[in-house]
């Protein structure tokens, strides 16, 4: 799959706006400062293709980037949500709800950060990948801000406080150096192949 050919689609706002064409899609998930859209930006080795905010809570529609035209990255607002209204708070956890609802993901990737233990969002998240048996991986962000010898337990620390399986994989992931985004674009193909053979 070509990385580099890439298009912004569509910001959803409903149901009714998620495309329709069947195609794989993975899912970015994570709380509001994780650094999601630098990760999806490293991923596909451009600056400012996913929006990065200042403000945490930028991403508030369900934004679909249509890769090689072969697979959907689908970026969710981040959770934890931002100094927001009560109620807009509300209309994105509806707009979550409803798309994991439609169990359209083929992968999710759920991000972490590498330098603290996960949060109770994280953990209910994780719980959602599990509970669904939606395959999904971890990618523990933010890797250049710690000291090395900090990196093993912190992602021990992580798999255990998510209460991940051996088969689920934790990344190791610095969306400023580069750091896993082999790994991470080897899951993404691996699902994108998986959902295709399916549908022949």
């Amino acid at each position: 799959m070509n990385f580099n050919n890439v298009e912004f689609v569509i910001s959803a706002a409903a149901v009714k706006d998620f495309p329709g064409n069947g195609l794989p899609e993975i899912a970015f998930a994570g709380k509001s400062n994780v650094g999601k859209s630098s990760v999806i930006n490293r991923v596909l080795q451009r600056k400012n293709f996913a929006r990065v905010g200042e403000k945490p809570g930028k991403t508030v529609h369900i934004n679909y980037f249509l890769l090689d035209k072969q697979c959907y990255l689908v970026d969710l607002p981040g959770y934890g949500f931002a100094k927001v209204s009560q109620s807009e708070k509300e209309r994105w956890a509806k707009l979550m709800e409803a798309y994991f609802a439609e169990n359209r993901i083929d992968l999710g990737v759920m991000i972490v950060d590498a330098r603290h233990a996960p949060t109770n969002n994280d953990i209910t998240m994780a719980s959602w990948f599990l509970n669904s048996g939606c395959p999904f991986v971890v990618v523990a962000n933010k890797l250049d801000k710690l000291k090395k010898s900090e990196i093993v337990p912190n992602l021990a620390r992580i798999r255990e406080d998510l209460e991940l399986p051996e088969d689920c994989p934790v990344i190791p992931f610095s969306a400023e150096k580069g750091t896993g985004r082999a790994e991470l674009i080897s899951c993404i193909c691996d699902a994108a192949e998986r959902k295709q053979k399916a549908n022949t």
